[in-house]
């Protein structure tokens, strides 16, 4: 019988968060769930060590796993720990930081593994930086890399040598100084087997660890030509044309992409139903300023533009000349370098309603960056 001990009774105050950072949703479902996910096909039990106050949040984020249920956490790591090693019936134990989400099969299933053939599998990667002994803010001496490696979680041990060990420590009162499971055996039990980890089993600590690198979203939109006029507007660049385009707005298909790429990146509804063309308030409306309506939407959402891409088909007019006008007027739009906003232009090979000089097609892909400093 295995069971796994997820600790999960931190308040997140390293994180600048005022609840537990495992309740908090990543990408879509709390921190906690994914790492209940990870060890329910392993695992007969599952105790989470949580406080008081999250409880009853954490019973139902259990609920799904008829071996899981909450345990009582303690005032640091190793209480919290102790308490649940006392109630664990499983023959082998594995104790992971529900704030590793991340966790692979294959990590969890090499953990069972070392736990029960030597007694003790510790998850770790070595070290690939140079790593130094300090003292006062001056280095004492350089360590050998190849002798260095980053532990992680999760720890398997044969769960009456693990409590045994962490018994003993705090009738010696030691627990506390301890950061993990693994110190506390080797001190009381024995050197612990090292197990191969994985990078990609990262912890989420700081709030800026919840924020993902990036958020892409992808805009298109089609107008068609006018029977007359003698000009179009592109990224709020008037450009010479036989015919304008056919809008509500301005007719700016370029801002209207890049418009609706940027709402989605950042989930969002449609230019549509933001800006709708039955409403007076947009005829003619300068579309630039929609985009950077868009973009203060965006904003308030915690999010700022990392780069853009579009393209524009169109058979006609000719844009090579202003291209390099229209992407430093989205890159002034959307607050970033002149090098993260590219515009590409090209004709439809005379194929199409494009290639017929029905209309012009715009597309656009924004990426977006998550301000770790908002998700607070």
């Amino acid at each position: 019988m295995i069971t796994a001990i997820l600790c999960a009774a931190g308040s997140g105050a390293r994180a600048g968060f005022a609840e537990n950072k495992v309740l908090r949703e990543w990408c879509g479902m709390p921190v906690l769930s994914y790492s209940l996910s990870a060890f329910a096909p392993f695992c007969d039990e599952i105790l989470v060590p949580c406080r008081a106050e999250d409880e009853a949040h954490v019973r139902a984020l259990c609920a799904p796993f008829p071996q899981a249920r909450p345990v009582r956490g303690g005032a640091f790591r190793a209480e919290s720990v102790l308490f649940a090693l006392r109630e664990a019936k499983g023959d082998i134990v594995l104790v992971h930081d529900a704030a590793r989400p991340f966790v692979k099969a294959e990590t969890i299933a090499r953990c069972i593994r070392d736990a029960g053939e030597y007694g003790s599998g510790v998850c770790a990667v070595p070290a690939t930086d140079t790593c130094v002994l300090a003292e006062n803010g001056l280095m004492t001496a350089a360590l050998t890399r190849g002798c260095v490696f980053q532990v992680q979680t999760p720890q398997g041990f044969f769960t009456k040598d693990l409590l045994s060990a962490f018994e003993r420590a705090f009738a010696e009162g030691t627990a506390q100084t301890f950061t993990d499971e693994s110190g506390i055996y080797a001190a009381y039990c024995a050197p612990p087997r090292l197990t191969q980890g994985d990078r990609g089993n990262r912890k989420l600590t700081y709030s800026e660890d919840f924020a993902p690198a990036e958020r892409a979203g992808f805009g298109v939109d089609t107008h068609a030509f006018a029977p007359q006029g003698d000009h179009i507007v592109l990224a709020g660049v008037r450009i010479p044309s036989e015919r304008a385009l056919l809008a509500h707005s301005d007719g700016d298909v370029l801002a209207h992409a890049v418009t609706d790429a940027l709402l989605s990146a950042a989930g969002l509804r449609d230019i549509g139903y933001h800006f709708p063309d039955t409403d007076e308030r947009y005829r003619g409306a300068d579309s630039m300023q929609l985009l950077k309506t868009a973009l203060a939407m965006a904003e308030e959402r915690g999010f700022a533009v990392r780069s853009l891409s579009a393209a524009v088909l169109a058979e006609a007019p000719r844009l090579s000349p202003y291209i390099q006008t229209m992407r430093a007027s989205l890159a002034a739009a959307l607050n970033v370098p002149l090098s993260q906003a590219a515009v590409a232009a090209g004709t439809n090979e005379r194929l199409g309603y494009v290639g017929e000089k029905k209309g012009i097609t715009c597309y656009a892909l924004v990426l977006l960056k998550l301000n770790a400093a908002v998700i607070r």
